[in-house]
């Protein structure tokens, strides 16, 4: 089927593996394997162990069912895992939001870059004279997981409204809840202390009503430098992704997939359309075919001379006709040989991570 960069699947969308290895954590302090939870997920025990991998949001997803259909009986499991979710978990989001010179641009940076979230729901904003609204707008979430994601979502939302004001409460307007009433509903004790108002069950949509008297309330751990760098990094990490998602992620996973380079022909009927559709697509996300294949090879080249493989064999797996071949490609790439790059960076490992997630 063919790919459009102009509908990108929301699930193809990567995200850090953090929250995947959080819920795994949650899943084994209840007694179920991470086997079971990560079952037909094609996440590894591996991945999870790498704060820098990625994984996709369908991928976690998957996880987020296994982990409902083991847990069952649990009441309350988003309200329980969304407590886990502090600033740092959600990377240079969480420490722009943090240190924001105060509550309407910590409020403005998780606007913006809400994607950059855990959540499977997307954000909206109304604002007014009084009140600013945020809906969680969860349409298009499976209804078999809806539950979870809004209890998740909002016992993460508190567990980051005490990290931004820990000493007082934030006193809302209102907190509508697109969710009858549980059983359980003592399990919300936390969350109403945070936003020390009545919580709506059974509204339309789930949303916060923020008095916008709370806006200028300057926060404790402000710096505005460090805020507008993450929130460039910010920038960055979401342009990657969505780069990813779209015919370019497709066209980097062929390559990773075959391991060497391939022709522009062949990786064009891979995803169903003609060489010209192919350059066309890739102009309009800003690359080409031709860095793509730059890209990829010379992170695959990274990684195994970070094994310490000879670069006439690093040639030979690439697809090279020769070492001077692929000496030649490197230095382009990387500005130096392979050979000076495994004495100068292979030694310090973890001096240049070869992707990061945040």
């Amino acid at each position: 089927m063919a790919c459009d960069v102009r509908m990108i699947d929301r699930w193809e969308m990567p995200r850090s593996c953090v929250s995947a290895a959080m819920l795994t954590e949650l899943a084994t302090e209840h007694g179920v394997a991470a086997a079971h939870v990560l079952r037909g997920t094609g996440i590894t025990p591996q991945v999870l162990k790498d704060p820098t991998a990625e994984i996709t949001a369908g991928q976690e997803l998957t996880l987020v069912r296994n982990l409902i259909s083991h847990l069952a009986t649990v009441d309350g499991l988003g309200i329980a895992a969304g407590k886990r979710y502090h600033a740092p978990s959600f990377g240079p989001l969480g420490f722009a939001m943090i240190s924001s010179p105060t509550v309407r641009e910590a409020l403005e940076v998780v606007t913006r870059w809400f994607e950059l979230s855990f959540s499977f729901s997307t954000l909206r904003r109304h604002d007014d004279d009084a009140t600013i609204t945020v809906v969680l707008d969860d349409t298009g979430v499976p209804a078999d997981i809806k539950c979870f994601n809004t209890e998740r979502d909002l016992s993460a939302i508190c567990t980051m409204i005490r990290s931004l004001l820990p000493s007082m409460p934030i006193l809302l307007a209102g907190l509508d809840i697109a969710l009858p009433e549980p059983r359980y509903v003592a399990k919300y004790a936390d969350i109403a202390a945070a936003v020390a108002t009545e919580l709506r069950f059974g509204s339309a949509v789930t949303a916060l009503h923020i008095d916008a008297a709370l806006l200028p309330l300057p926060l404790p751990q402000a710096n505005r430098h460090i805020a507008e760098m993450c929130v460039q990094q910010c920038a960055t990490l979401l342009q990657r992704r969505r780069a990813r998602a779209g015919v370019s992620g497709h066209v980097r996973d062929h390559l990773l997939r075959r391991g060497h380079a391939a022709d522009q022909d062949e990786v064009a009927r891979e995803l169903s359309m003609s060489v010209r559709t192919l350059r066309r697509r890739l102009t309009e996300e800003g690359t080409s075919y031709r860095e793509l294949v730059a890209e990829t090879l010379g992170m695959l080249a990274e990684e195994l001379l970070r094994t310490g493989m000879p670069v006439e064999q690093i040639a030979d797996r690439l697809g090279y006709a020769d070492a001077s071949s692929f000496t030649h490609a490197f230095k382009s790439w990387k500005g130096m040989t392979p050979g000076r790059y495994a004495r100068e960076r292979v030694g310090n490992r973890t001096s240049q991570p070869i992707r990061a997630a945040y």
